[in-house]
């Protein structure tokens, strides 16, 4: 293929060059004697000029140029008329004047104006082809080319190996829907389409590879958000004779050769850690916005020096009571306050208590409480004159929910986040957490994750059926948190055949299940499987954050709807009753 100079390249030490250019027509302005179109490739813009003094016949057909029709235009590039110039264009300064011009396919009028962000999301993806044509769309797959290049080049310098895995395989409980695929020659059976790498990197590991790393393409069946697709890519990678402060190590590097190689920023290490609870009591979440300024406080000593029963009757059932300043909202109104408590309601809150400090303390409920509680309340947040404090009274998991969602709606009406990036690592997870719904221990991970060193003899020799003692184990799990959104999760595996068995019953997966699901895993660590461990990125989240999008559909080329429909090829479609015989598969809905 023969190298050219695209539109957006040209600059002055290029002018007196005859050119041929080829690229879309994005605009045209008829300027009497005198037809300007600004010719759009890939690289950029640039100034085109028919004129009839340098050719009649190139100036004549200008005439019927439309926008986004293809066209090649030969030509001369001269600098641009000294007043003329246009500062914001990286090619403002020169301009081609064309001696020929070639349409190569004419467009139909637009569905929408590719100057304009005006256009519905459902209207860009069905037409998505337009859409890409963007620059700001081109410029985020460019940036995901280069984060993608650039995590290669890292990852084969530390030695990894990139290795593929399987897209059918075998349908495993890991916390999402498969999407499944029937087999046609194995009727009644199906592949499950992978919703990450898992059990084949540490098979990998298993085989002696050592270091693993590839960009994943993984697939669940879940409810979509914002940050979340049914198809989405994953940095994944695992390494052998590890422990997690080697997997940190190994990120860290590789996200400041990112953030340097795409932005020219460099990232401070080591990345800030805390310890999973630590999160929740300070931020109500464990995937914390560092760059904003408020922090949790619990106020029950002080809730119990009053006689609020709201506050009480949350204590007497082991509840919290937690708190949150608001800073500079003491002038709010009766209605701006109401509507606060309701935006909280809605996060799943029974109610908002709420004090302000305006020349004292002043609400409903100051009366329940003596001042020296008052006062007390006011130093746990740190709340001054001026500010509203904001109060939740239920459940530890509500209380911390709704205030840590309060405290990214305060940021944002308060304009309090800082700029920059901050990095957190978050640790010290515990192994299971409770599933209320099923009555029993879920892993806080996933099932192949390894308790911490002391833990692991608590599970093999421990009660399986002590709650408290299941609960209090500690896994070797590490979370990669950046300014609020979780870029991956990884852990230390669990590389013994009997502490794996054993972790897989304490789940309620008995033997005969553990070796139907999970057998071909279970006899590879029979075989001298090496301690191992991981890490996964999400790719999409991490690309969006470097990009300044606020949704991983736009640094996605095909990206699905939140219905998990694809508008361009109409995508998932009914197929034919021939099809459908041969996989002997029967529909049973409509």
């Amino acid at each position: 293929m023969r190298q050219r100079l695209g539109c957006g390249q040209l600059r002055a030490e290029h002018v007196g060059r005859r050119l041929v250019l080829s690229g879309w027509v994005f605009r045209r302005r008829d300027h009497g004697g005198l037809i300007f179109i600004d010719l759009r490739d890939r690289s950029g813009l640039l100034q085109v000029v028919f004129s009839p003094e340098v050719s009649p016949q190139a100036h004549q057909m200008a005439h019927r140029l439309r926008a986004e029709y293809v066209v090649e235009v030969q030509g001369e590039l001269r600098l641009r008329p000294q007043g003329t110039e246009n500062p914001s264009l990286p090619t403002g300064e020169v301009e081609l004047y064309a001696s020929a011009l070639k349409v190569l396919n004419e467009s139909a009028p637009l569905p929408f104006s590719l100057e304009e962000e005006e256009a519905s999301e459902n209207l860009r993806l069905r037409y998505r082809y337009l859409d890409l044509r963007r620059p700001r769309m081109q410029e985020n797959l460019l940036l995901r080319h280069r984060v993608l290049k650039c995590i290669r080049d890292y990852l084969d310098a530390q030695g990894f190996l990139e290795i593929e895995t399987p897209m059918l395989t075998k349908s495993t409980p890991e916390g999402a829907r498969d999407y499944l695929v029937p087999s046609r020659l194995n009727p009644g059976h199906f592949y499950a389409l992978p919703q990450s790498p898992q059990l084949f990197k540490q098979i990998l590991m298993a085989g002696g590879l050592e270091r693993y790393f590839q960009i994943a393409r993984c697939f669940r069946d879940e409810d979509l958000r914002a940050d979340r697709q049914p198809e989405f890519t994953q940095v994944d990678l695992e390494a052998s004779f590890v422990e997690p402060q080697d997997i940190m190590a190994l990120v860290e590097g590789m996200l400041r050769e990112v953030f340097r190689t795409a932005l020219g920023v460099q990232l401070p290490v080591p990345f800030k850690r805390l310890p999973y609870r630590e999160c929740l009591e300070r931020f109500g979440t464990d995937k914390p916005d560092l760059r904003i300024p408020l922090e949790l406080a619990d106020v029950a000593g002080a809730a119990r020096k009053g006689t609020f029963k709201v506050f009480l009757q949350a204590l007497q059932e082991g509840g919290r009571v937690m708190g949150l300043r608001g800073p500079t909202m003491a002038a709010l109104s009766r209605k701006e306050i109401e509507d606060l408590t309701a935006l909280a309601q809605g996060f799943g809150a029974k109610g908002l208590a709420w004090i302000r400090l305006k020349g004292g303390f002043d609400s409903p409920i100051v009366k329940f409480f003596p001042q020296e509680a008052l006062v007390e309340m006011a130093q746990a947040l740190g709340a001054q004159e001026g500010d509203l404090m904001l109060f939740v009274a239920d459940q530890e998991e509500v209380v911390l929910d709704v205030l840590g969602r309060l405290r990214l709606e305060l940021a944002q009406r308060l304009a309090l986040r800082r700029q920059g990036w901050e990095p957190l690592w978050v640790l010290e997870y515990p192994l299971f957490e409770w599933d209320s719904t099923e009555g029993r221990l879920s892993p806080m991970h996933h099932p192949f994750t390894s308790p911490t060193d002391e833990d692991a003899e608590k599970l093999l020799q421990g009660d399986l059926s002590d709650k408290a003692l299941m609960l209090s184990l500690r896994a070797k799990a590490y979370d990669i948190v950046l300014n609020g959104y979780e870029l991956g999760g990884g852990s230390i595996r669990i590389h013994r055949p009997e502490l794996q068995a054993r972790m897989l019953q304490a789940l309620g997966i008995g033997a005969e299940e553990a070796q139907e699901k999970f057998g071909f895993l279970l006899e590879a660590l029979r075989f001298g499987a090496p301690p191992h461990g991981g890490i996964a990125l999400g790719l999409d989240r991490l690309v969006m954050l470097l990009a300044g999008a606020s949704s991983i559909r736009d640094v996605i080329a095909f990206p699905k709807t939140q219905k998990a429909v694809c508008p361009l090829s109409g995508a998932p479609s009914a197929v034919g009753a021939a099809q459908l015989r041969e996989l002997h598969i029967r529909l049973t809905t409509p």
